[in-house]
């Protein structure tokens, strides 16, 4: 089992996220405002975002944790409809129009899920 560098926070356990299906939304400070980011699994293999819609700045999940469409092959915000490509981030469709959600680093360790802060996103002031 390897060590866990001390900069990566916590998000879940890495069976709480389904490929194509259910995420993990987790606490941010992004640009010194309490946010969420999300994690998602798709197609082996871990992304995580802002959780903000690069149409409008709203949450993007329909239910908490629930950011694929039907199919499993899009990320979709619950308000407009815009579609993002989950690999990326990429507007794939809808009123985006060209615009990509803001990633975080995260990374797959021990069973686990962890988030990797930057200049941008930050861990919430406790």
């Amino acid at each position: 089992m390897s060590a866990v560098p001390d900069n990566l926070v916590f998000v879940c356990a890495a069976g709480d996220v389904v490929d194509g299906g259910t995420g993990k939304r987790f606490p941010v400070t992004a640009s010194g405002e309490e946010r969420t980011g999300f994690v998602i699994r798709f197609r082996g293999r871990i992304h995580a975002y802002l959780n903000r819609c690069a149409h409008i700045p709203i949450e993007m999940d329909w239910r908490e944790g629930e950011f694929f469409e039907s199919s499993g092959l899009y990320l979709m915000c619950a308000t407009h409809g815009a579609l993002y490509l989950p690999e990326t981030g990429q507007c794939a469709g809808g009123p985006c129009r060209g615009g990509r959600l803001l990633p975080i680093a995260v990374h797959e360790r021990n069973g686990a899920i962890y988030w990797e802060p930057d200049e941008i996103i930050r861990p919430v002031l406790a």
